[in-house]
């Protein structure tokens, strides 16, 4: 009996993005740790000989110091993803012309440091927004990954708003961050949103975009991405490893096909990090986390036969059963969409435009 389908995938966001949401000035002179992160994360993956999907941020790929480094997850097979040009996860607040531009940018940074023009997109802080979903369509993505179907997204944001260092205006600008309750009734399984013309509610063929949730716990709906995992394994590893089995159990059970989501400071301990102390997890020594990282990896793979976006993607979009979610066209915007080619017919970890 064959395994069920799995996906795994990698938000690299960088240090200046974890302390400019935190609020620290610091952020402006785009601290980095990615070349220490990058190699220590290949090293694992190829140690449990797994392939995944990089989301790499624009203004990091805009460095020509990391150019060398993100030139090497494209080397070692991964699938390289957009992840915005800017990290900020308020992208449910700009514009359609602001969308454009940040799109824009981030791949044709990403694409000039790595030779890969990304075809799949996460917001940072899981932000998306119909304006969003259009833009993407429209410049021919074959899938976003921006949804986290969590109830927990209110709690985080108190927690956040309570503890980082921000003024009035930066708070109201983040007050719709990781969103409301009703997150927790988004689907956990892939679905299509599907384009329709806003003043005829008709909807536009061919215009559609396959959504891949971050997967939370079935029934439950709480998360147990990897650093979520770590937040727990901190404070007991039989916590941790009880939640991550039944997380695992309930997704065989309910045929979830659960997509995982890894973290660079998933492979950073107190050590390597001490400016980022208040990250959950962060207290704990690299040499622990990055044990753990690997065992829950091992046990995934012993499971699940995991893929990196793309090639799950690919796979989940040929099923004909998929259900579909409508979004409409901002006012105006009925532009023919970007000319994008079709799958190849075997897809590789690699998946994307390659100049």
């Amino acid at each position: 009996m064959s395994q069920p389908l799995a996906s795994l995938s990698f938000d690299l966001d960088d240090k200046w993005s974890y302390l400019k949401t935190h609020g620290d000035a610091g952020w402006t002179s785009l601290p980095s740790y990615l070349d220490v992160v990058i190699p220590r994360a290949l090293d694992v993956l190829r140690g449990q000989g797994l392939k995944t999907t990089f989301f790499v941020v624009g203004q990091d790929a805009a460095q020509p110091a990391n150019h060398a480094a993100l030139r090497s997850i494209a080397s070692a097979g991964h699938e390289i993803g957009n992840h915005s040009f800017h990290h900020e996860p308020w992208l449910h607040r700009y514009s359609p012309r602001q969308l454009e531009d940040e799109l824009t940018a981030a791949e044709e940074a990403i694409e000039a440091a790595t030779g890969v023009r990304p075809v799949g997109f996460r917001g940072p802080g899981y932000s998306l927004s119909p304006a969003l979903i259009a833009s993407l369509i429209r410049r021919g993505y074959r899938y976003d990954a921006s949804t986290l179907p969590t109830s927990l997204g209110p709690l985080a944001r108190w927690y956040y708003l309570a503890t980082a260092r921000l003024s009035a205006d930066q708070k109201a600008e983040r007050r719709r961050l990781f969103g409301g309750w009703s997150e927790a009734l988004r689907p956990i399984r892939p679905y299509w949103w599907q384009l329709r013309e806003e003043a005829t509610g008709e909807p536009l063929p061919s215009r559609r975009l396959l959504e891949i949730p971050v997967t939370t716990m079935p029934l439950f709906r709480t998360p147990f991405h990897l650093s979520y995992l770590l937040f727990l394994y901190q404070r007991s590893s039989v916590l941790a490893w009880s939640y991550w089995r039944v997380a695992k159990t309930l997704c065989r059970l309910t045929s979830v096909e659960p997509s995982l989501l890894l973290h660079p400071l998933d492979f950073l301990g107190a050590e390597d990090e001490p400016d980022l102390a208040f990250f959950p997890a962060m207290r704990m020594p690299r040499a622990e986390k990055v044990a753990f990282v690997r065992a829950v990896l091992a046990d995934f793979q012993a499971r699940f036969a995991v893929l990196p976006l793309g090639e799950f993607a690919q796979r989940i979009s040929q099923r004909g059963h998929l259900p579909t979610r409508s979004v409409a066209t901002p006012r105006g915007e009925v532009a023919a969409p970007h000319e994008v080619p079709a799958y190849p017919p075997s897809a590789l970890a690699g998946e994307g435009s390659r100049r």
